[in-house]
């Protein structure tokens, strides 16, 4: 079509600023609930575009609405903008410029293809190329890592009239010019869990006088890693991993009291609260064993991303124009991983693909490490998939899915 090529030649334009806007971002990083500068910046670049720009809550995180006369539909698009506490070792001109932190999960891409596919819609619609009237939304938000930015994006407004969502995650196992999709259930449920430990501190020559809530935390996370395996079905997937330990000032003094915290990661509810109960009976033998007191919290809690179908396939049809029909693969089963975006489909349908973003799969760098990075020509490839997703989307021949 037509249009489709109008609207590839602008992002083709535009490629290098979104290039730019990805390093910049890159070396810039903010943490989780912090996103303050990240914000602003992307708000200043949003209104020279002259649409209608708002801040999230407490100025972490943007909403900006682009809108044809007459359009019926709203597609929403997500970036998320947080980076990890990660110190970044990569040797490149926009490495982090922050000590300990780094977009090590790719959210700097994320950020700078929404921005990119807002704009280059932005400019579509102005060069009257557009087939239809098209109404569009991009969502930049905060406190993805923390599984909390999602819900506060909604309480503001985020999906106000809003009628779909699309989204992407960067994928280091898959080679650049590649994407995957699957509809249904993509991702993990996932729940933050706390064990505290209390127990009596004491000094270390003496462990017999204290009752070691280490000792104790050892226990449990050992017996916790053996027993939930054992008491779940093979055919079940379940992922339990304590990813921090809390506990003790000096290397002679036994501590009162040791934090575990860690996730909990099923594909299906019934498992989920088999295996919350599971860890709790767990918890009360370390008890009885150890005379410590342990304490179970589960707090935020993510459902899985269900992708749309209908959605699914529309991506997928704009994906095969994109990379060829080749490139594009079936994900054949879900991540355990977890995603706040299935907030947002918690409440209108949407869908979500993997971007490969790797040249070499020899010279893969892991999400979430110290040497992580992508193959920037990836970029414009989940640009035009995105836009054209949303040109596609508002077509007067969709229909509203919820």
């Amino acid at each position: 079509m037509a249009w489709k090529a109008q609207l590839d030649a602008i992002i083709s334009q535009q490629a290098a600023e979104v290039v730019a806007l990805r390093r910049h971002l890159h070396a810039h990083p903010e943490p989780s609930g912090e996103e303050l500068k990240t914000s602003l910046h992307l708000y200043q670049l949003l209104e020279k575009l002259g649409v209608e720009v708002r801040m999230g809550p407490e100025g972490c995180g943007v909403i900006a609405d682009g809108v044809a006369a007459s359009a019926a539909r709203c597609v929403a698009i997500r970036g998320d903008i947080d980076a990890l506490r990660i110190h970044d070792e990569k040797n490149v001109a926009y490495r982090s410029t922050c000590d300990g932190l780094m977009h090590a999960c790719g959210h700097d891409v994320h950020a700078a293809i929404v921005y990119g596919a807002f704009s280059a819609l932005v400019a579509f619609e102005k060069s009257g190329q557009a087939p239809w009237p098209m109404s569009w939304r991009a969502i930049f938000q905060p406190a993805e890592e923390t599984a909390t930015g999602a819900a506060r994006m909604i309480e503001a407004g985020a999906l106000d009239g809003v009628v779909a969502i699309l989204g992407l995650h960067v994928d280091p196992t898959r080679r650049t010019g590649e994407i995957g999709l699957r509809a249904g259930a993509m991702t993990a449920n996932c729940d933050m869990l706390q064990f505290t430990v209390r127990g009596q501190g004491g000094h270390a020559a003496r462990p017999h006088e204290s009752k070691d809530p280490i000792a104790a935390a050892a226990q449990l996370i050992s017996t916790l890693y053996q027993f939930v395996p054992r008491a779940t079905d093979s055919l079940d997937a379940v992922v339990l991993t304590i990813g921090q330990v809390r506990g003790g000032q000096n290397p002679n003094v036994i501590p009162n009291t040791v934090e575990l915290w860690g996730t909990l990661r099923t594909l299906d509810i019934e498992v989920r609260s088999r295996t919350i109960e599971q860890t709790r009976m767990v918890a009360r033998g370390v008890e009885e064993i150890t005379g410590t007191k342990i304490e179970v919290a589960y707090h935020v809690s993510i459902p899985s991303v269900y992708n749309d179908a209908e959605l699914t396939r529309l991506v997928w049809h704009e994906a095969e124009e994109v990379v060829g029909a080749d490139h594009v693969q079936h994900i054949a089963r879900p991540s355990m991983g977890s995603e706040d975006f299935a907030r947002y489909l918690d409440k209108v349908p949407g869908a979500m693909f993997r971007l490969g973003c790797t040249a070499d799969l020899a010279t893969a760098t892991a999400l979430h490490t110290p040497m992580f990075d992508v193959d920037e020509a990836a970029i414009a490839i989940g640009t035009r998939t995105l836009a054209r997703t949303v040109v596609s989307a508002c077509g007067p021949d969709r229909t509203d899915a919820n």
